[in-house]
């Protein structure tokens, strides 16, 4: 019972102690590294990483994964690039446009998986490939820039002191909160990854839940591309690239089982956070970018296992 009573306690709360534990250890290798600007700057990098994972998220309980998010980010953002600045299109029906582009990809991989039978793995990943030649092939791999103080602003604004969007992803966390815990298409997703035959039985439409997460999780990317390309001001087809593995890590960290059934925002949003002051204390002590792909390599292996050990243990309680 006592050993029980322990892993409830690692499972709710274990999250948030690796948090305040990474805060600590860089607060004491930088005394710099908790002041407010730093912590603010924190937000504002995740910022475009946490709004896909909400979408993420959605997919990930069903016992679905997209790994084609960093390169739909990259067309967006060189398509919504060259609509504004090639074109001399309005930015807000650029905006549209490149949502519409976003629902289209959502609904070609949930077609990939539910009417084609194609894993969700490999359909995504060959998505992911042709996505990021699309986006070379649009701009012949040279950037686009030179927009308006009206879109800049979109992603350099703030409300007071926090970021546009960081508005935008604690706004989605919230609705995503309420949408899985109090509306009963929240129920489906958790079901259809706890039993998706059972889901099926009980009368669940599979099929138009997992369209539904799928197109979800293409338009927050969308919207989280079109925030990166505000703040930046430059279009660029590289990017996004690494994005679904980031995005994986924060959200398995978070809690995510990576087959489905289990999980919640809180502890993504948390997972997020983690991923954001890991990659910022490292490049505070000065460790270089290949380095830092191995330890963000080794924290995905280290969720996923840990993962592994607690379906496991429930099996065998």
């Amino acid at each position: 019972m006592l050993i029980k009573v322990r892993r409830n306690i690692f499972n709710n709360y274990g999250i948030i102690l690796i948090l305040l534990f990474l805060l600590l250890l860089f607060s004491l290798m930088e005394p710099d590294f908790l002041q407010a600007s730093n912590l603010i700057n924190i937000v504002r990098q995740v910022a475009t990483m946490g709004i896909c994972a909400v979408g993420m998220t959605m997919v990930m309980l069903t016992g679905g994964i997209d790994l084609s998010i960093g390169s739909l980010m990259g067309l967006v953002n060189i398509a919504c690039a060259k609509f504004i600045v090639e074109q001399g299109m309005h930015p807000m029906l650029a905006i549209v446009v490149c949502v519409v582009i976003a629902v289209f990809v959502g609904a070609v991989n949930a077609s990939l998986i539910t009417v084609i039978d194609i894993p969700p793995l490999i359909s995504t990943l060959g998505i992911l490939t042709s996505l990021r030649g699309l986006s070379y092939l649009m701009c012949d791999g040279r950037s686009i820039r030179g927009f308006g103080d009206g879109f800049r602003s979109i992603g350099r604004g703030s409300i007071g002191f926090i970021p546009n969007p960081v508005v935008v992803m604690l706004l989605l966390f919230v609705l995503g909160w309420l949408f899985l815990n109090f509306t009963r298409y929240g129920r489906f997703i958790y079901g259809i990854g706890c039993d998706e035959e059972a889901a099926r039985l009980s009368g669940i439409n599979v099929m138009k839940m997992k369209f539904m997460v799928y197109i979800m999780c293409s338009v927050l990317t969308a919207i989280s591309g079109i925030l990166l390309l505000s703040r930046l001001n430059t279009g660029m087809p590289k990017t996004g690239t690494g994005l679904e593995m980031e995005v994986v890590t924060a959200v398995v960290l978070g809690g995510v089982s990576i087959y489905g059934g289990k999980g919640s925002f809180l502890g993504v949003f948390v997972g997020v956070m983690i991923m954001g002051v890991l990659t910022n204390g490292m490049i505070y002590l000065n460790i270089t970018e290949y380095m830092q792909l191995v330890i963000r390599g080794f924290v995905l292996l280290f969720a996923i296992g840990l993962d592994n050990v607690t379906k496991r243990n429930q099996k065998t309680t």
